[in-house]
Parts: structure tokens; C-alpha cells; sequence
């Protein structure tokens, strides 16, 4: 039960920094492209990046320390660097068909859902 505490507050200060970081990209940049996601993606993928290689190179960090800053604070800015995550380390473990069949699915049944998900409540509402 700790470690979920430990997520979900995580969570919330992440999705909390992920809305601000969308408010200000489109008042700097505007509301033609959705830059607040693009930024929120990418950084997340990095942070993810320093912060897992800096636990495993350098620090030693606790379950509770990892589940808070790794599922938590960034799960809940983006969840595109769990993806990423989950990708690089199936490339690392050289599991390169895995890697793929996982990234392939995983946008292109997204994004399908996605539309489903649409049509459906579009239908319901006719």
C-alpha cells in the first residue's frame, strides 16, 4: 500500500506539472500543433533516461525512491517515457523483434483505440 501512496502522489504532481507545461507551450507557441505534448513527451523520455541510468551507474535508490520519481512524478507527466522505457529495454536485452512488435502495437492499436472510442460514443449520441 505504500508504494501506491507513493505513485499516486507522484502522479498527481506529475499530471499537475504535464496541464502547466500544456497551458504555458500554447500561450508561448500557440494552439496550432499541440507543442505542450510534444515538449511534455520528450522531456519526460529524457528525465526518464538520466534518472534510470543515474540509479543504475550511480545511486542507489530505494523501491519507494524509484516508484515515486519513475511510475509517480514522470508516469503521471507522460506516460511516453514508461513506453520508451519499456522499449529501450527490450533493444537492450537485444530483444529487437519484441521491441518493435511492442512499439508498433503499442501506437498503432493506441491510436485505433482511440478512434473506437469516438466512433462509439459518436454512434451512442446519434
Amino acid at each position: 500500500m505504500k508504494l501506491v501512496m507513493l505513485a499516486a502522489a507522484g502522479g498527481a504532481i506529475g499530471a499537475a506539472a504535464r496541464y502547466l507545461v500544456g497551458i504555458g507551450a500554447a500561450r508561448l507557441l500557440g494552439f496550432g500543433f499541440p507543442w505542450g505534448t510534444l515538449i511534455v513527451n520528450v522531456a519526460g523520455c529524457l528525465a526518464m533516461g538520466l534518472l534510470i541510468e543515474l540509479f543504475a551507474q550511480k545511486y542507489s535508490a530505494t523501491n519507494e525512491l524509484r516508484t515515486f520519481l519513475a511510475t509517480g512524478i514522470l508516469g503521471g507527466f507522460t506516460t511516453f517515457s514508461a513506453f520508451s522505457l519499456d522499449f529501450a529495454a527490450l533493444i537492450e536485452r537485444k530483444q529487437h523483434v519484441a521491441a518493435f512488435a511492442y512499439f508498433g502495437t503499442s501506437v498503432g492499436l493506441s491510436i485505433i483505440a482511440l478512434f473506437a472510442g469516438l466512433a462509439i460514443v459518436r454512434m451512442a449520441l446519434q
